[in-house]
């Protein structure tokens, strides 16, 4: 999906870590990407063999500039590393290796050794090279100053984001004459971090106008991929890819983005295959609230509205979250609007145990036709989202996008708290159910979320409606 979306070049772990990175990079250049296919070497020929045997197109050959690094980690001089370095370069074109000579921690280095490690590695053979801010040191004043003498050759960027420079460090690099920037999707890496993929594209293509080629509406797809296999969650409020990045609360932003969304919203959210929402609670306004409704098929009165927007700020002065089935409960309580439910449970049981292999089984009442599920799983609670929608999958497919345990304080016995997004055909809802059973409070949230979902969509839910 990364070389599908425009990438150009795909740097694949380090053949030197295991024998699945190995494979894994087997596996990538065998996939027929319409990327190059990169690997991180060292300044040692096993490494190199690898790299070549396990069907690699180019190495990212890294080799320490910083006296730091030469003296206390390599324990070697200067002339040892430059040995090296030009030795690897030589073996790696050798073995018909594309090589980017790359400076670790050259943020420390004399940039006048950095230099001469750049000048004779590009005069046996390599064709690229790398400045690594191996530690988040650099700042963009920093970056002016030494970027353009480095310049010998297409130069990448390489930052880390220990002091949360990353970003504004490889845009000053980019602008001082470095023609690539290594980056990776959430701004995954070694401890804080490296440059976001998403925000460095949307800062190149929105403010500085510079066209990357990447296809950016499916930049929130690959984020959200990348964050399940990793199990790196993304943090709420991270731009672009966040939950919150595209969700307005307050009133007056909330207004305004109604009427004209650039108010609000410096990146339309479908350029980067994103949906608008307007979440409610104690700073929701009038507006907001009636166009959460609205999409929902209801459509109260004057008076209506204002007692569910009432209702909306008295949960949310409470800290509450408002999910969806919240705002429908509020609503169809204040319009006196009967509830017709297109599911109810009839039967549920779930078997765990330290021997026994999470099985659950569910009997619904679908649409009036009752329809077992059941399903194993990696524990009680993954086994019971599946059968639950197993039990619906002749009606529905519906998958769920996200699930979350509020903190529970008290004693064993305390409420526990669980909101869960469910999709289906695009359309995303949350949900809540609270028990002091963990897992009746997941199935009883799916199940809340599932008949939100399969109401019917052209269903007119004005006052007084039965």
């Amino acid at each position: 999906m990364i070389s599908d979306i425009g990438v150009h070049v795909v740097e694949v772990g380090s053949v030197a870590a295991s024998d699945g990175e190995r494979e894994a990079l087997r596996l990538i250049s065998d996939a027929g990407l319409n990327a190059e296919v990169c690997t991180y070497v060292r300044a040692v020929s096993q490494d190199i063999d690898s790299a070549a045997d396990y069907g690699a197109d180019s190495v990212h050959l890294v080799i320490p500039v910083s006296d730091l690094h030469i003296e206390k980690k390599m324990r070697k001089t200067r002339a040892q590393i430059c040995e090296m370095a030009f030795s690897a370069v030589t073996y790696a074109r050798e073995r018909g290796l594309i090589v980017e000579l790359s400076g670790e921690d050259a943020s420390r280095a004399d940039p006048a050794f950095l230099r001469e490690i750049y000048a004779g590695g590009l005069e046996r053979g390599a064709e690229r090279l790398c400045f690594c801010d191996t530690v988040g040191l650099l700042t963009p004043e920093r970056v002016a100053e030494v970027i353009p003498q480095l310049c010998l050759a297409p130069l990448s960027i390489h930052c880390h984001d220990d002091l949360g420079m990353a970003m504004a460090n490889t845009v000053a690099a980019l602008r001082a004459g470095a023609g690539c920037a290594h980056v990776t999707v959430n701004g995954i890496g070694e401890r804080a971090g490296n440059t976001p993929l998403e925000e460095l594209v949307m800062t190149l293509e929105l403010l500085y106008r510079h066209p990357t080629g990447i296809r950016t509406e499916e930049i929130y797809r690959l984020s959200s991929l990348v964050s399940r296999m990793t199990g790196v969650p993304l943090p709420t409020n991270k731009a672009i890819v966040g939950e919150m990045a595209f969700t307005h609360e307050s009133g007056i932003h909330a207004h305004g983005v109604l009427r004209e969304p650039s108010t609000y919203e410096p990146v339309p959210p479908e350029r980067v295959g994103r949906k608008r929402r307007i979440m409610l609670g104690k700073h929701s306004g009038s507006a907001s609230v009636e166009a959460a409704l609205a999409e929902m098929h209801y459509h109260p009165d004057e008076s209506q509205l204002k007692e569910i927007l009432k209702r909306i700020k008295v949960l949310g002065d409470k800290g509450s979250r408002i999910t969806d089935t919240d705002l429908i409960a509020i609503a169809e309580a204040v319009m006196a609007i009967e509830c017709r439910p297109k599911l109810k449970m009839k039967q549920f049981t779930v078997v765990s145990g330290s021997n026994v292999i999470p099985t659950a089984s569910v009997t619904m009442d679908v649409r009036g036709e009752e329809v077992t599920g059941a399903s194993t799983g990696a524990g009680p609670v993954d086994a019971a989202m599946e059968a639950l929608r197993r039990s619906v999958a002749a009606v529905a497919d519906i998958r769920l996008e996200e699930y979350h345990v509020d903190a529970i304080h008290g004693g064993t016995d305390a409420l526990v708290d669980v909101t869960v997004r469910l999709s289906k055909d695009g359309k995303i809802i949350t949900s809540r159910g609270a028990r002091t059973d963990i897992i009746m409070a997941s199935v009883e949230a799916v199940i809340a979320g599932m008949n939100r979902l399969l109401r019917e969509e052209n269903e007119d839910r004005s006052q007084n409606t039965h």
